[in-house]
């Protein structure tokens, strides 16, 4: 019998695996109850799983940690999936329809349909988000209910390559644990950081991270773009090391002395900072390397925002992620993308009440993982840990003790959700299951057409002039045998 009730996320990013529990309270805020790090640099690089029985390992390490805080067995989590593969790509499904027919949900279903089933080579849609609908010539969000003789779906179809997600999943098989849903990280970020009005107004989300710094752009409540450009804070530490120096030791001094921004009449050209007891870098050549590769995140970022919505953007830039945390980052945002409007995201808008100090410091690194938790929505607790009892005992639980959901159709799933193996499995059997349908109906239907045609010029022989004078003369002859 489940005696706890909470939900657990793990986010996977380039520095570290990150694992959290918590539960939801009625007032709307989570309460934190374990948090569990791994570091995992040598087998996740820009977000991407490479060694996956090591990330496997790293898992199983999270999953032990976080019941050793619970002294209690988990049976599935939340998961979020990101890195440098996945990028957004438009496409259009269009449908012409008979005169002054009235739009339904059934055909907007349909169309959804068309364009989840369309093929990227070696590339995987995890989800998709509707932008606006043509009916005939008006742009409209929902078009159900309208008259109309066409209609035409506007897709950003969001892709990552199937190797990789294929990568992940093998990892938490390899480790035994049950995923119960997959999350589009930058989603659920957006929704753990963005406010209504920046999402309704426009603006862009850009979470600058370890090894890749996301773009998301929002306009009307609509996701429009998402880039995942390949450069982050790392690469700055990695410029910084360039100087001869340890990647550790860059580190601490990027933390400790870079500024994203430095007035010219601020420098001073006689100081110097020490790299350690002995060596030193002059201050100008220090602040030329950070501001240098900075300018170079942040004009990638401008060149991802697409140029019909960056002069709308009255919501800004929302700055989040580890990177943000930088001095004078919002000046420097501001300088080279000629937007005023900047805000760094330092915590998630829901209430959370912890008292680990790494959810308590409130500075950008914890926004997705509390976005992750804050999207689950089913127990992941078990029966709680027995200290008694023996590690051989077979009726120890495990992760996989829990019954799998019923599997929903694509438009089901709801936005920034991604469709599991079984899911997607489901829908290939629904649409073989179609496809045989429908070639069932051909069939039936050209048979009966045949038979029809036969039974046409059965008829028109039957009535033609040398049939009837055919008959004419049998009917003459048998008349004439009668009468002898």
């Amino acid at each position: 019998m489940v005696e706890k009730e909470f939900i657990v996320a793990i986010e996977l990013g380039s520095s570290k695996v990150t694992g959290i529990a918590g539960q939801k309270k009625p007032d709307g805020s989570i309460s934190v109850l374990a948090l569990a790090k791994e570091e995992s640099s040598s087998f996740i690089r820009k977000g991407v799983v490479y060694n996956i029985d090591k990330t496997a390992l790293c898992l199983t390490n999270i999953i032990k940690k976080l019941e050793s805080q619970l002294k209690t067995h988990i049976t599935q989590v939340f998961v979020g999936v990101g890195g440098q593969s996945i990028r957004g790509v438009r496409n259009v499904v269009s449908k012409e329809l008979p005169a002054d027919t009235i739009i339904t949900q059934e055909m907007v279903i349909e169309l959804m349909e068309e364009n989840r089933n369309l093929d990227y080579p070696d590339q995987k849609i995890l989800d998709v988000a509707e932008q606006e609908y043509k009916v005939d010539t008006q742009l409209q969000l929902d078009p159900v209910g309208i008259r109309a003789s066409h209609l035409e779906g506007n897709y950003l179809n969001i892709l990552e390559r199937k190797s990789f997600f294929q990568n992940l999943n093998k990892c938490f098989e390899t480790a035994g644990i049950k995923v119960v849903e997959m999350y589009l990280a930058p989603l659920a970020l957006a929704n753990a950081v963005l406010t209504e009005v920046e999402k309704r107004s426009g603006c862009a989300l850009v979470d600058i991270g370890a090894d890749t710094t996301t773009v998301s752009v929002f306009s009307k409540n609509v996701l429009r773009h998402l880039a995942v450009i390949p450069l982050g804070s790392n690469n700055i530490t990695k410029d910084i090391a360039s100087l001869q120096m340890e990647e550790s030791e860059a580190e601490k001094m990027k933390i400790k002395y870079a500024s994203a921004y430095t007035d010219n009449n601020e420098i001073d050209d006689t100081l110097k900072y020490s790299i350690d007891q002995e060596r030193q870098v002059e201050c100008r050549k220090f602040i030329d390397i950070v501001e240098g590769r900075l300018e170079e995140i942040i004009l990638n970022v401008r060149e991802q925002i697409p140029n019909e919505y960056y002069d709308k953007l009255l919501g800004g830039i929302i700055l989040t992620g580890g990177g943000a945390n930088m001095k004078n980052i919002e000046k420097a945002f501001a300088l080279h993308t000629h937007i005023e409007k900047i805000r760094i995201a330092k915590f998630v808008t829901t209430s959370i009440n912890s008292s680990q100090e790494a959810i308590k410091a409130h500075d950008c690194t914890m926004n997705t993982l509390l976005g992750l938790l804050a999207k689950g929505y089913i127990n992941c607790a078990g029966s709680e840990i027995d200290p008694n009892r023996s590690l051989f005992d077979e009726n120890t639980p495990t992760t996989n003790d829990v019954a799998d959901r019923t599997p929903r159709q694509a438009h089901e799933a709801g936005p920034g959700v991604i469709r599991t193996e079984q899911e997607e499995k489901l829908a290939e059997e629904e649409a073989r299951r179609k496809r045989e349908e429908e070639e069932r109906k051909r069939r039936e239907e050209e048979e009966r057409e045949r038979e029809e045609e036969r039974k046409r010029q059965q008829a028109a022989r039957e009535n033609s002039f040398w049939n009837k004078m055919k008959k004419k003369i049998t009917k003459f002859g048998q008349d004439m045998v009668s009468e002898e």
